[in-house]
């Protein structure tokens, strides 16, 4: 399978580029963290991402949504990382979205899913629940309560769980997982917004007896692992795309500044071992990128073992990404690390992408695993 985008693909690419460009640059970004936005996001640009298709990528024509697959939900995914936009799109558009087309009954798809496609909705799927990314030591119970079920847990890096309609937790059920929509103002609900690093949000859960009815219960009971493979499995390699968006833009950022910057009356771009350094950049990041496009069409495929795949484009998109934003701060020199400039900021997005969804090392120890060490 060839690693090149089709025709298709392309103009998809240059149609998110061109709109995220234009409607949320890095000054959006700034602007959002420095008037403490209650929201942490733009809802009319959410709404627009609606009325652009790119809110229902993944989400089938039938629901609203544009019907396509993992490659073309990279493809926007990358486009977020290259301008920093803080978004619902992971939480909602892939990981919430995903499970509920694999998982949920036809009501529950119909209730949600046109309302994500066009921007109306935001769901957060509610899992991890220590400081690392774990899904399989879920503490969080769901016992049977009269009609329904009883949860109580808490939950922790639940993006955008502040603004979510709804979530959908992960909880068990004696010793299988099971996954729940539950209206974030059910009694028993607590939800602290947690600004993170990188100016984007995220969500600590607490839930205390929280009464839920049976029809809450997306599929059936103890079927919530299948259907969390599927969406961390396109998260995890939507998380890649934007990873390699970010780092390809600090370095491109990067590259225009040593042509521009002087010192000792040359420009820096002229110093031979700046050029080595921007050169052996340069191609890693094209073996990030082949990695996470391969990940992404062998998704789109069925392909075997897709999941080793999809672990080996996110360790290598983030350990790639964050020698990109080490270099670009670097070769700033002291102005690198100013807030004047943005290779800072994208140091602090990829610090927290690298961490959503499983670090490089957890993906490392997966596919060693895998290979029977």
């Amino acid at each position: 399978m060839p690693l090149i985008l089709t025709e298709e693909q392309t103009m998809l690419k240059e149609a998110a580029d061109g709109f995220l460009s234009e409607n949320a640059p890095i000054s959006a970004l700034r602007k959002l963290r420095d008037s403490n936005d209650a929201d942490g996001i733009s809802r009319d640009l959410w709404k627009a991402f609606g009325e652009m298709g790119f809110a229902g990528v993944i989400i089938p024509e039938e629901h609203g949504g544009s019907g396509l697959g993992a490659v073309e939900a990279g493809i926007v995914a990358e486009g977020l990382g290259r301008t920093l936009t803080p978004s619902p799109y992971f939480g909602s558009s892939i990981l919430a979205a995903r499970v509920l087309i694999d998982a949920a009954s036809a009501d529950q798809q119909a209730a949600w899913l046109p309302k994500i496609a066009a921007g109306e909705a935001i769901l957060s799927l509610a899992l991890d629940e220590g400081p690392k990314h774990q899904p399989s030591r879920i503490a969080t119970t769901a016992e049977r309560s009269g009609n329904g079920f009883k949860l109580n847990g808490s939950k922790g890096f639940v993006l955008d769980g502040h603004i979510a309609d709804a979530l959908i937790v992960a909880a068990k059920t004696e010793d299988c997982i099971s996954l729940f929509l539950v209206d974030p103002k059910t009694a028993g609900v607590e939800i602290e917004r947690t600004v993170m690093v990188d100016a984007h949000n995220a969500a600590r859960v607490t839930l205390t007896d929280v009464q839920v009815d049976a029809d809450a219960l997306l599929g059936e009971v103890g079927a919530g692992e299948t259907a969390l493979e599927g969406a961390l499995n396109l998260g995890r390699a939507c998380a890649a795309a934007c990873l390699t968006g970010a780092g390809d833009q600090a370095f491109l950022t990067t590259v225009e500044y040593l042509k521009t910057r002087k010192q000792f009356g040359k420009l820096i771009g002229e110093f031979q071992a700046l050029q080595h350094r921007a050169a052996h950049l340069f191609t890693e990041l094209e073996l990030a990128k082949a990695a996470t496009l391969g990940a992404l069409q062998r998704l789109d495929a069925g392909a075997p073992k897709a999941d080793l795949a999809v672990s080996v484009a996110k360790a290598k998109a983030g350990k790639v990404a964050e020698l990109a934003v080490q270099e670009a701060v670097q070769m700033h020199g002291g102005v690198g690390m100013t807030d004047e400039f943005d290779v800072g900021l994208y140091m602090k997005r990829v610090r927290v992408l690298n961490e959503l969804l499983g670090d490089a090392g957890y993906h490392a120890e997966k596919l060693a695993q895998a290979g029977g060490y």
